[in-house]
């Protein structure tokens, strides 16, 4: 007779499952972009979940065009800064930084991430680009928590976007062009567009097999144990494999949630803050976005945005929202 099938309880994909090397996430891959030059990526900070009534704008849903109530996550954007730019050259070992130039006006609290120059001169900076070589663009920019009160923070956090679009020589422009100025969610994207958020979850220690794998519990009869494995595997090879589920770090992974819809960009915060405010978080007092589903991580975590890099035939509509829930989540 054949054998019986076992499947393999949880996904090698996600693996190796230990802690996230730090709480803002890294990009490792971007868009190409359109046409003309763009940011493909922000910043902000998640609030919390609320629920809304919204018009299904999905054409197979079987309640497409009806009045739908949706889960929605609210992500606080306060504007950013631009700090510098950076052009990169390619080499037979990928991309290569050539050089990078600095804004002369950075805020003082950048020096609690990083010693600031005394003096910059930019044209000085400018005569290193070789034009010629020059692959790619991106700027770095920071975050400004000092303006979000929920926050206990004042230590901006600095980042790294790309510009997608157009030329090298557009792109190399709009960079100058956006260099020690300030930046909004509106000049990354519009209402209807889809994104795709990276986040790092949220962190619940060293677990068990069975909470980390999702393995059977062993039978009562087992003498020792029931939430543990079976076998270590084989003797052969003699020593334990990695495809053996065993206990180890559960959460803080670092993850990316394809395809989230901007339901909303608003600018006034009471309009979708609960009454008592966002559980562990508080009041919303800056620019914010509304996105359709969940996000990685917990409240007050910071969340990145990028264009979508996996968007396939899904139409850019304005998505009319009915109503958002303001009701109070302290449970009472």
């Amino acid at each position: 007779m054949p054998t019986r099938h076992h499947p393999k309880r949880g996904s090698m994909g996600y693996s190796p499952r230990k802690r996230a090397r730090r709480e803002t996430p890294r990009v490792s891959s971007w868009p190409e972009g359109s046409d003309k030059p763009k940011l493909s990526g922000f910043a902000g900070y998640k609030a919390g979940m609320t629920h809304a009534f919204v018009i299904d704008y999905r054409p197979t849903s079987t309640t497409s065009g009806q009045e739908v109530q949706v889960p929605v996550t609210v992500i606080e954007t306060p504007p950013m800064k631009i700090a510098a730019y950076r052009v990169y050259e390619s080499t037979p070992y990928g991309l290569k930084a050539q050089t990078e130039v600095w804004s002369s006006k950075l805020d003082k609290e950048l020096a609690r991430h990083m010693p600031l120059p005394k003096k910059v001169e930019v044209k000085e900076q400018e005569k290193k680009i070789d034009k010629k070589s020059v692959e790619d663009v991106r700027v770095v920019a920071y975050t400004q928590p000092k303006l979000v009160n929920s926050l206990p923070k004042k230590k901006p956090e600095l980042m790294e976007l790309d510009i997608g679009g157009g030329t090298v020589e557009e792109r190399l422009e709009y960079a100058k062009s956006l260099l020690g100025k300030e930046i909004t969610v509106k000049d990354f994207i519009n209402e209807g567009q889809m994104v795709d958020v990276i986040a790092v979850t949220n962190g619940k220690g060293f677990q068990g097999h069975v909470k980390r794998w999702g393995v059977k519990l062993l039978t009562h009869k087992n003498s020792k144990h029931r939430r543990m494995i079976g076998t270590l595997g084989p003797w052969h090879p003699s020593y334990v494999m990695a495809e053996v589920p065993q206990a180890g770090q559960v959460g803080y992974h670092k993850r990316t949630e394809y395809n989230k819809r901007v339901l909303k960009i608003g600018t006034d915060g009471t309009e979708v803050t609960p009454n008592g405010g966002f559980l562990h978080y508080g009041v919303v007092t800056n620019q914010y976005i509304i996105l359709h589903g969940s996000v990685p991580g917990p409240s007050k975590r910071r969340v990145r945005i990028r264009e979508p890099i996996r968007l396939k035939g899904v139409k850019v509509e304005q998505p009319e929202l009915t109503y958002i829930s303001t009701e109070s989540k302290q449970g009472v």
